[in-house]
């Protein structure tokens, strides 16, 4: 089955919603690894072909999430499904992270049911 085994990455500058996020998805059966910024995550995915999915902060230093997807659209990983995660919860904000190519949206404090639904769906478990 596609994605079965596959790990998830989470792309957060904030370590406490890193170990939240591991913690509820480790629960759930879900191998997760991690990295604290755009550029770790990008060098994460050259490196590690077992991704399956990207839980992507979108208000990040540095490099933020909309110029990290627009850089993973145009890598070898362009079809990796990306879950905007982000504090952006206005109106409009879900719309902007679509368009900027994420395949899903949760804002937070995340709704754990939500992101779980979204998980099973990209990665069929």
């Amino acid at each position: 089955m596609k994605g079965m085994g596959k790990k998830v990455l989470i792309v957060d500058d904030d370590t406490r919603n890193i170990f939240a996020l591991t913690a509820v998805l480790k629960s759930k059966g879900y191998s997760c690894i991690s990295a604290p910024g755009s550029l770790e995550a990008l060098k994460l995915l050259s490196s590690n072909h077992d991704v399956g999915m990207v839980l992507l902060d979108m208000m990040m230093p540095e490099m933020d999430g909309y110029e990290m997807l627009a850089m993973l659209r145009k890598s070898s990983n362009a079809g990796l499904p990306v879950i905007a995660v982000t504090a952006q919860a206005m109106i409009g904000d879900r719309e902007k992270c679509l368009a900027a190519g994420a395949d899903g949206y949760v804002s937070k404090p995340v709704d754990v049911d939500a992101l779980t639904d979204l998980l099973n769906k990209y990665l069929q478990k």
